[in-house]
């Protein structure tokens, strides 16, 4: 037998049967959310509870590159909390507001040391569809990164939510939408968010991980590929996060296929 499949025997025997339900998994350094053995919902380094540990988590970060100072940030989904906890750490002027429609998700959260209810950093317990149906202007970022146990919910992926959070967003916001490479339905989703966002939408891979993370905006003036670059190396400097590999594989998808939006712009915005 393989030693990959003697540690899957393993953990099958350690899980028992599959629960899908979500339950913490430890290792030595790290901490995890899963819902199953083999999905890793949320990742925790025990000796850094604030930093990101997840490729994908740290690209959605990006959205620093569009807009440095945002005021609100929502997001969907809380997992382990590592999205939430990263945004009230590092945004210390932000207000945070995390949407999980999963209690028994909100019942972990002091093993992922998620901080307390506060005026700045709230957990709210709601279907984002529904929290989603009424809002406007409530956010300058959001985050989505609401899975379930068999993937992205047809919910929170449908074009009716995307631009239900569009119509959430405010002027100079972002939305940031974190996907699976090997979801069928990728195409259709960046689709999506593309229409929603009137064609400015931007896309980048994480590092490892196999995650697809979109940037949708609603701003009329995109900042030129050089401004970014210069902009990532200063988000670099101050957080430690290099963001600029996110900056070329945005372009390099931009240039292949250019939002409706900037298909009409100067080539020197493309370039």
């Amino acid at each position: 037998m393989s030693t990959d499949y003697t540690n899957m025997r393993k953990v099958i025997e350690e899980w028992g049967t599959f629960r899908h339900e979500p339950a913490v998994y430890e290792e030595r350094h790290i901490r995890s959310l899963q819902f199953d053995p083999f999905a890793v919902q949320s990742s925790m380094r025990k000796g850094a509870p604030f930093e990101l540990d997840l490729s994908y988590t740290r690209a959605m970060m990006a959205f620093q590159l569009f807009l440095s100072d945002p005021k609100d940030i929502l997001i969907v989904g809380l997992g382990g909390g590592s999205l939430s906890k990263y945004c009230y750490d590092k945004f210390p002027k932000a207000r945070i507001t995390t949407i999980e429609i999963d209690e028994r998700v909100i019942a972990l959260r002091e093993d992922f040391y998620i901080t307390k209810d506060s005026d700045q950093f709230r957990v709210v317990r709601a279907d984002a569809e529904q929290y989603m149906l009424d809002a406007e202007s409530i956010a300058d970022v959001i985050l989505l990164d609401g899975f379930d146990t068999f993937g992205l919910p047809l919910s929170l992926s449908n074009q009716r939510f995307y631009e239900n959070c569009y119509v959430a967003l405010r002027e100079g916001g972002v939305i940031v939408a974190n996907l699976l490479n090997n979801d069928l339905l990728l195409r259709t989703y960046l689709q999506r968010i593309r229409a929603s966002c009137r064609g400015r939408m931007f896309q980048s891979i994480a590092w490892s991980g196999g995650n697809t993370i979109a940037f949708g905006v609603k701003q009329d003036d995109i900042p030129k590929w050089e401004d970014f670059y210069v902009r990532a190396k200063a988000i670099k400097a101050a957080t430690g996060l290099n963001l600029t590999r996110h900056v070329r594989r945005m372009q390099q998808n931009h240039n292949k296929q250019p939002s409706i939006e900037n298909r009409n712009r100067p080539s020197s915005m493309l370039q």
